[in-house]
């Protein structure tokens, strides 16, 4: 069936085998991560309510690290944890320490003093006043954080998947990925609703019987045990290679679903972002990665390319798409894009990209290099003659190719520019064009044939194997549809690709897609 008449609920019927598991890995990565910043957040605010002189430092530590972008936060713990379900619990529990400290002190400052002094006239000590005064009559506020911490784990939870730790963040960047409507509600509609239902059944017990306190804290636990212990049922299954795939390459033709379809290819697969997926292969964490093939990385961590014997991975080549109405209001626009047209090669492009991805070299400096390389870098015009709006991708090849394009337009036009790089995946960038929000940016044709244009099988294969026919096809059926022009394509063929360790893969002898599964088959 084609995407595009596929409802929501058949999309979720048939995928509910994953559905069901990443829900389940949501759930134990909310809960396991909330039972240890309760265990750490209680005793340390309790503990500032003694010495109030700290409270206003653990507080501010606690608020700090709440302000810290998840992504970022998720990014600092992969040096220290690797990959996988370590760094995220880490740093979900990090951003639910705040609302537990900060109630838990609350809740125990603000039982009446005369309640305390009555309990100490009546013998007990400082720990019976603890347990049997001030806990019990702070619980509904402690509670009351620990609902707020569980909101925000459901919503934080949904960033682990950039990190190979699964949960329903898998679905939604996918779907943001792949132009798939259906794939982000499948993640977000769960997510929400397990937020809203945990919220619901922690304000129940937030009006619960305190004095039967025994009870409850016996209740409590065993009940977040066994949320969390959800993590693991799903984790299972393992196998001889393990290999990191993107959210999109685990829902596309070209991607997952062709090696399993083509190749029937059985492989130990988890989902993982292409910002670290090349530095997990390069740390054996990672036997086989889906890659891009003029990327880089695979040269600076020593990857070799597949051979796609069975030729799933149509032809990627790069070209900028412009807006027709832009190149209306923009007459010189067209000239200027193609300047660079037929000027990078597969080679130069890994070589740019390589200059970004590991000598961290800024994308402006490496895009003002190659274009004074070919002597066709001018000074900025500084015009007024309108703004074209550049988008891109977020990833480094995106970037050094808007910055060109930004250089070009300014130093050959006197219109002058506005760049929205790091869009996402292709629903972000493509929408954003559809919408008027950008005039251009760069595209590559078997994206735009599989990911927005979805024809049918049979046009897929009758295409993918000559670029040319690929290019003809994506540039009339975008300018029918989208009244959207492909210009001419700059050189290089950005395919997918899956990718090993050199050394591993002479090791096992693995040259082809082919060999891989028949390695995998034999063990």
């Amino acid at each position: 069936m084609n995407e595009h008449q596929q409802t929501l609920w058949e999309f979720m019927q048939q995928q509910s085998d994953k559905l069901v598991t990443q829900t389940l890995q949501h759930i134990g990565l909310t809960f396991i991560s909330l039972i240890i910043a309760v265990l750490i957040g209680l005793p340390l605010g309790i503990w500032i309510t003694r010495k109030k002189q700290f409270a206003g430092t653990i507080l501010g530590i606690a608020g700090v690290l709440q302000t810290i972008p998840s992504i970022a936060l998720l990014g600092f713990m992969i040096p220290l944890l690797g990959i996988g379900a370590k760094p995220a619990i880490v740093a979900l529990l990090l951003y639910a320490l705040l609302p537990i400290i900060r109630n838990t002190y609350t809740g125990i400052t603000g039982v009446d003093a005369a309640v305390k002094e009555a309990a100490l006239a009546m013998g007990m000590n400082k720990w019976q006043i603890l347990f049997k005064v001030e806990l019990p009559l702070a619980m509904p506020v402690i509670l009351a954080g620990i609902r707020t911490a569980t909101v925000i784990n459901v919503g934080v939870a949904t960033l682990a998947s950039y990190i190979a730790a699964g949960g329903l963040g898998e679905f939604i960047f996918g779907g943001i990925s792949l132009n798939n409507t259906n794939m982000i509600l499948a993640g977000a509609i769960p997510a929400a609703l397990l937020a809203i239902l945990f919220d619901f059944l922690l304000s129940r017990l937030q009006h619960f019987n305190f004095k039967k306190v025994k009870t409850a804290t016996a209740t409590l636990p065993v009940l977040l045990i066994l949320l969390a212990s959800f993590y693991f049922i799903p984790s299972a299954y393992g196998g001889k290679l393990t290999a990191g795939f993107t959210p999109e390459f685990m829902g596309r033709q070209d991607g997952n679903l062709g090696l399993q379809n083509k190749y029937r290819l059985k492989i130990h697969t988890i989902v993982i972002s292409d910002a670290i997926m090349y530095k997990a292969a390069y740390e054996n964490q990672l036997d086989v990665i889906s890659g891009y093939s003029t990327d880089g990385r695979l040269k600076a961590y020593n990857l070799i390319v597949l051979d796609d014997d069975k030729k799933i991975f149509p032809p990627y080549y790069a070209a900028p798409i412009v807006r027709e109405d832009a190149l209306k209001r923009f007459p010189e626009l067209e000239k200027v894009l193609n300047l660079i047209s037929g000027k990078i090669t597969d080679s130069i492009m890994t070589d740019l990209n390589y200059r970004t991805d590991y000598l961290h070299q800024t994308p402006e400096r490496v895009a003002e290099d190659f274009l004074r390389s070919k002597a066709l870098l001018k000074p900025s015009r500084n015009g007024n003659a309108g703004i074209v709006r550049i988008g891109s991708k977020i990833f480094g090849e995106q970037y050094i190719l808007a910055s060109m394009y930004s250089m070009l337009i300014k130093g050959y036009t006197d219109y002058d520019v506005s760049t929205k790089t790091g869009l996402g995946g292709t629903k972000i960038c493509f929408d954003a064009l559809t919408n008027d929000q950008i005039d251009l940016y760069p595209e590559y044709t078997g994206t735009g044939l599989l990911a927005i244009l979805h024809p049918s099988s049979k046009t897929v294969d009758s295409l993918t194997a000559d670029k040319n026919k690929t290019y003809d096809y994506v540039q009339k059926a975008f300018e029918t549809e989208y009244s959207i022009k492909w210009l001419k394509p700059i050189g290089f063929n950005n395919s997918y690709a899956l990718m090993m360790r050199e050394k591993q893969a002479k090791k096992l002898n693995i040259k082809t897609i082919s060999d891989l599964k028949r390695y995998l088959e034999s063990k």
